[in-house]
């Protein structure tokens, strides 16, 4: 599973309801192809906003466009702007924003010249320490809502289609068609999951914004979750932290296709108190499901359709350390390497020191490098254990310097295999101490 911050984005807008006028593509193409990186199971995308290049998550599970994680380098011109408050996922209170319309997004060759976006201005708010990649900002219904659109997770493309008849006829036929009702900007599906050996019927979101397989909001009738499970931290909305019940399923059925064995969690109470849930609604379907199938959405006649790829089968994995881990900054590393060139400086953040005796073969490079914070140990896990603490910074892992590693490294690692030892040195308050733990399996 290639997941594992669970970042998910709900928001309640105080009362504020507009149109746009969407997205048109801005030549004679059929087709426009938008490549994009994944990082912990979540698709993002190069978009430019009144002229200034940024990165977007896209995700099914928001309604508005969102701005955040903004630095004085990122110049941008705002237009018509309000204050507002936003609420969210989480169990903190609302937080400041501005409403901003009349703005310029260009996706490629797909272009909106009057989209209306949120602005975040707690600085906290920052996805891009988690994923370990810049994202400035979220992209949701108005993406979709009047075109047609192909998400293939195995080529990391997005294609998007004027209209479901511009799709080839024979690639439509080997998917399987899903219903979907779009509420409050939003598709829903209807599926059965098999729960303590019973069979429920679900109306759950689809959430490309959520890097979990699934959750499950518990009630007092059917949807319980069962005696195996541990108490984890969830991930992190715009109203704080989530923290709840993380467990499996028997299975779950999506159309004509059965998962087996999936992770679920059950967030706690306090993370949903700020979401108004639309009628029925019992969770969602999030990225570590969608990210086994090729997905067409056509949010105009009210259908998804799924595509089996290589993925499918794979494991549903999780954290086995008890540990999250972030991407917290960049730090200088002094590197010793050979003397090959005669530069000082480079455009890749390096400064390069030479030794003064001119027979050395070496020189000192000095490179910026990620810096890797833990950031919450579940309690009595390995990790806790092993005396890790929330704070502490890892220096080397398993031998390895840990800013060698990307954070999507690290987080595979996390979720490997059951008694995998774990070697850390780790930093506190500017001292190194060395621990190890195992990989132990719960669910």
């Amino acid at each position: 599973m290639k997941k594992k911050y669970s970042i998910l984005i709900l928001l309640l807008f105080n009362q504020i309801i507009f149109s746009q006028g969407g997205f048109k593509f801005s030549s004679s193409k059929k087709t426009i192809t938008i490549p994009f990186q994944l990082a912990n199971n979540l698709i993002i995308i190069p978009v430019e906003l009144n002229g200034v290049d940024l990165n977007f998550l896209v995700d099914t599970g928001v309604e508005s466009t969102i701005l955040f994680s903004l630095n004085e380098a990122d110049s941008i011109s705002f237009n018509n702007i309000e204050k507002i408050k936003i609420k969210g996922l989480g169990s903190g209170e609302s937080i400041d924003a501005l409403h901003s319309k009349n703005n310029r997004l260009v996706i490629n060759e797909f272009e909106d010249f009057n989209h209306e976006f949120f602005i975040i201005l707690d600085e906290e708010v920052n996805f891009s320490s988690q994923l370990g990649v810049p994202v400035h900002g979220i992209i949701g219904y108005h993406f979709f809502k009047n075109h047609f659109i192909e998400i293939n997770y195995k080529t990391k493309k997005i294609s998007i289609f004027n209209d479901i008849l511009d799709y080839s006829k024979s690639k439509l036929k080997k998917f399987d068609k899903v219903p979907i009702s779009i509420e409050l900007e939003k598709p829903y599906i209807f599926s059965s999951v098999l729960l303590n050996n019973e069979e429920i019927n679900t109306k759950l979101l689809v959430d490309t914004g959520g890097s979990d397989a699934i959750w499950l909001f518990e009630d007092e009738n059917k949807i319980q979750c069962s005696d195996v499970f541990f108490i984890d931290y969830l991930g992190k909305g715009f109203s704080g932290e989530i923290h709840g019940k993380r467990s499996r399923i028997q299975k779950i059925k999506i159309g004509n296709n059965e998962l087996i064995s999936p992770t679920i969690s059950f967030p706690d109470k306090e993370s949903l108190q700020n979401v108004s849930l639309v009628v029925g609604r019992n969770g969602s379907l999030g990225s570590e499901v969608l990210r086994r199938f090729t997905i067409l959405f056509d949010y105009k006649n009210g259908n998804m359709f799924l595509k089996k790829n290589s993925y499918f089968d794979d494991p549903f994995n999780y954290n086995m350390s008890g540990m999250e881990i972030e991407h917290g900054g960049l730090q200088w590393i002094k590197e010793e390497i050979q003397l090959k060139a005669s530069f000082v400086s480079n455009e890749k953040n390096e400064i390069s020191v030479y030794e003064s005796d001119p027979k050395s073969s070496l020189k000192y490079q000095f490179s910026l490098k990620p810096r890797y914070e833990i950031t919450n140990v579940r309690k009595s896990s390995p990790a806790d254990l092993a005396g890790i603490k929330k704070g502490d910074v890892i220096q080397r892992l398993n031998g390895n310097n840990a800013f060698k590693y990307k954070l999507q490294d690290i987080i595979s690692i996390m979720q490997s295999e059951e008694g995998k030892w774990i070697r850390l040195d780790v930093e506190r308050n500017g001292v190194i101490f060395k621990t190890k733990f195992q990989l132990k399996k719960i669910l």
